[in-house]
């Protein structure tokens, strides 16, 4: 499946309280995705907005939950609610392409 990438969004301390309810299928999610030859990729949210109580960067609640497994160094953070509008994540997915 090297044409396919597992894209996991917004997993960070600061997202959920019950996300220990899910983190067990995710990480099988990343572990099949690994198993067949699969990219992943990590999107986080920073919240640039002043005031701001959650997802700051460089603070616990921004970081990726410390459960979850980290099987590449694709990691991208996104500041407004799409991740594709940001330069670097669009690099990677056509360096992606280019692999096939």
């Amino acid at each position: 499946m090297k044409n396919s990438a597992l894209v996991v969004i917004d997993l960070q301390n600061d997202i959920t309280k019950n996300y220990m309810e899910i983190i067990a299928r995710v990480n099988q999610a990343i572990d099949w995705a690994v198993a067949g030859g699969m990219h992943v990729v990590y999107i986080q949210n920073h919240n640039l907005s002043a005031g701001t109580r959650t997802f700051k960067p460089g603070t616990h609640g921004a970081e990726l939950v410390p459960e979850m497994k980290i099987a590449s160094d694709h990691i991208f953070t996104k500041t407004k609610s799409n991740a594709l509008t940001r330069r670097p994540l669009k690099k990677s997915v056509k360096e992606f392409a280019n692999t096939i």
